[in-house]
């Protein structure tokens, strides 16, 4: 999130806190939007990008300064070595909690999905099973994907906390994020049950089944080269316009600013989830590829220049399916006499 600094340089901290509270005329300045900056070294200043900046010198070491005024985070007379220390354990804690709820997703995913797997257009079962389910993968899948914004959100709330001003718990952040990935899941499953009802026979395997999940894949290839596909992308990779800039007060604040990145990465990320409805939710296999795929657009450096690739790479498995779905690794081929509603 920043360079590391060896000390924080407090006398321009002091002059953050001593610049006031006015804008450019005089008049007070009304929770201004504000940009990340990285100070390379601790002399570098801050410069006007727009109407505001955050510089952060260190993990803990905040100093936040809009244009001709500011909404102060700056160091306290604690050491550095021992507010380093401090936020090290907290950011660690973070990344162990959200980590092992996904490692232990994983693991109930494993558990409950045991023979369930009947290739594409796997019976999606009875809807309070199916969401306990699709809960169960969200958080196995998004959760490793979703930690640096979780550490971001837990780092400005943390500094907010400790300058007397509310702030709320990742934990409910967090619940507005999966909120969102829910109602993805209940919609998923209102469409699989209209197809099911009406009994669409040309979507048995047998019959045009194969050439619809190649579609569907083909779908989630071409929308990976979308401008809509990269602004979403954008806004997963480089969260701080919604934490930082439109801080949101209370539960129900955080509430929302989850529930806002949550649309963001589920416009980012539906074409993947489609491509794993197509080729079979209930597997495993499937899970961790599309899982992985999505970690890294989403988390290592540079991974949204991998975005057309990874169109490339869908579009290729989608002639795959349609071509030779038998020679498909992880792909179980369902039967007419197994699937009587859609066998995509």
């Amino acid at each position: 999130m920043g360079v590391p600094l060896e000390e924080v340089d407090r006398d321009r901290a002091d002059k953050v806190d001593d610049g006031g509270r006015q804008d450019d005329e005089g008049e007070p300045c009304e929770q201004p939007p504000v940009t990340l900056l990285v100070a390379g070294q601790p002399s570098d200043l801050l410069t006007d990008r727009g109407h505001g900046s955050i510089v952060i010198w260190r993990s803990a070491d905040l100093a936040l300064q809009c244009r001709g005024g500011l909404a102060a985070m700056a160091a306290t007379s604690t050491s550095v070595g021992s507010r380093r220390a401090l936020t090290t354990k907290q950011s660690l804690a973070i990344s162990v909690g959200v980590l092992g709820a996904a490692f232990l997703a994983w693991l109930v995913s494993v558990q409950r999905m045991q023979g369930m797997n009947a290739g594409p257009g796997t019976d999606l079962g009875a809807l309070g099973w199916y969401v306990g389910v699709w809960v169960t993968m969200m958080a196995a899948m998004m959760l490793p994907a979703v930690l640096p914004v979780v550490l971001l959100f837990a780092r400005v709330s943390g500094e907010r906390m400790a300058r007397g001003q509310a702030a709320v718990r990742t934990p409910v952040f967090l619940a507005g994020y999966i909120a969102v990935w829910t109602a993805f899941g209940l919609v998923a499953y209102g469409i699989f049950r209209v197809i099911v009802d009406r009994h669409f026979m040309f979507l048995g395997w047998n019959e045009q089944g194969r050439y619809v999940a190649a579609a569907a894949i083909g779908l989630a290839a071409l929308y990976q080269l979308t401008p809509l596909k990269r602004v979403c992308l954008h806004h997963c990779r480089s969260p701080l316009a919604l934490i930082l800039g439109h801080w949101r007060e209370g539960r129900l604040g955080a509430v929302r600013m989850g529930v806002e990145h949550g649309g963001w990465c589920v416009g980012c990320c539906w074409g993947l989830m489609l491509a794993l409805f197509a080729v079979g939710v209930m597997s495993i296999a499937w899970m961790v590829i599309i899982a992985a795929l999505i970690f890294v657009e989403k988390v290592v450096p540079r991974g949204e220049r991998l975005t057309p690739v990874l169109g490339v790479v869908l579009l290729g498995l989608a002639i795959w399916v349609a071509v030779a779905p038998g020679s498909v690794p992880w792909l179980v081929q369902p039967g007419a006499a197994d699937m009587s509603g859609m066998n995509m």
